[in-house]
């Protein structure tokens, strides 16, 4: 008995594992991203900071990466404990079945084409209308657009657009827009647009994705050969 309920338990993780990848990946994730974070936060092994923002920076991500991680707590336990004598008295094979059943129907639910549509449409809907703007992610805000691009611009020593003021480099009629600029520590948003760029600055701007990779191309293939 205590040998089967421990292979239904590790299919009932399985099962969540896969659930919760397809919650993921219909709030924007790939797929991929999806289930090495699923499997982080369940384990307690901690993830990337790059893709930790993610999963932070979204409402409904937060609430499953919170399921996650209590559930994954339990399910080590349960595990490290071999389901003790009293665990297997208390938690008969037959109802775990049951719930394992209904984990399997909610997975392939998840899994069709337009339960998918319908519940990406319901998360969006309900991220705009419940919470504030400042806890919703860049991309949902800024990038609705595949046009729309956002990129922080490095400016070496060699760059054309040093000694110039930021309305000197970018014309009012372009649709690009510096948001802020930071020189070392300090970011510059007041009186940005007459400000001298030196060499060090970092702009960080916003716009049409075409434009700013023609205007800072110099720029952008250096950076692209410092991380390459």
């Amino acid at each position: 008995m205590e040998f089967t309920f421990t292979i239904i338990y590790l299919v009932i993780i399985a099962t969540i594992i896969e659930i919760n990848t397809i919650l993921f990946t219909i709030t924007g994730i790939k797929r991929p991203v999806s289930r090495f974070q699923v499997i982080s936060l369940m384990t307690g092994t901690g993830f990337t900071t790059g893709e930790s923002e993610l999963i932070l920076g979204h409402p409904f991500r937060r609430r499953l990466g919170i399921f996650l991680i209590l559930f994954g707590a339990f399910s080590f336990a349960v595990i490290i404990s071999s389901l003790s004598s009293i665990l297997s008295n208390d938690v008969l094979t037959p109802k775990v079945l049951y719930i394992e059943g209904a984990l399997l129907l909610i997975f392939f639910l998840l899994k069709l084409p337009f339960f998918q549509k319908i519940s990406a449409d319901k998360f969006e809907e309900e991220s705009e209308e419940s919470f504030k703007i400042d806890e919703l992610p860049v991309n949902q805000i800024l990038l609705t657009n595949e046009a729309d691009c956002l990129l922080e611009i490095k400016i070496d020593e060699e760059s054309s657009y040093i000694r110039k003021s930021v309305n000197e480099c970018i014309h009012e009629d372009e649709d690009i827009l510096v948001l802020f600029l930071m020189r070392g520590e300090l970011r510059i948003r007041k009186k940005l647009t007459h400000c001298k760029i030196q060499a060090g600055d970092r702009l960080l701007v916003y716009g049409d994705k075409q434009l700013i990779e023609e205007k800072f191309r110099g720029e952008i293939e250096k950076a692209e050969k410092e991380t390459s």
